[in-house]
C-alpha cells in the first residue's frame, strides 16, 4: 500500500521547511545576484514565496 495523501502532503511541507531554512542561512552571505538567484528558487519551491521574500527583503518590488 502506498502512502495516504496526509503523510505525502507532511512530507512535502518539511521538505519545503528544509530548504527554506537552507536559503535563510545562505543569504546573510549572498550579494545582490546571488540574492536573486534565491528568490527565483523560492517562487519555483513554494506558493507562499512572495511573502517570504519580502520577509527576507531579498527583493524589492
Amino acid at each position: 500500500m502506498g502512502c495516504s495523501e496526509r503523510r505525502k502532503e507532511i512530507k512535502r511541507r518539511r521538505h519545503r521547511r528544509k530548504k527554506v531554512d537552507h536559503f535563510k542561512k545562505r543569504i546573510e552571505k549572498a550579494n545582490a545576484s546571488e540574492k536573486t538567484a534565491i528568490a527565483e528558487k523560492l517562487r519555483e519551491l513554494t506558493p507562499g514565496a512572495e511573502h517570504l521574500i519580502t520577509k527576507l527583503e531579498l527583493e524589492e518590488r
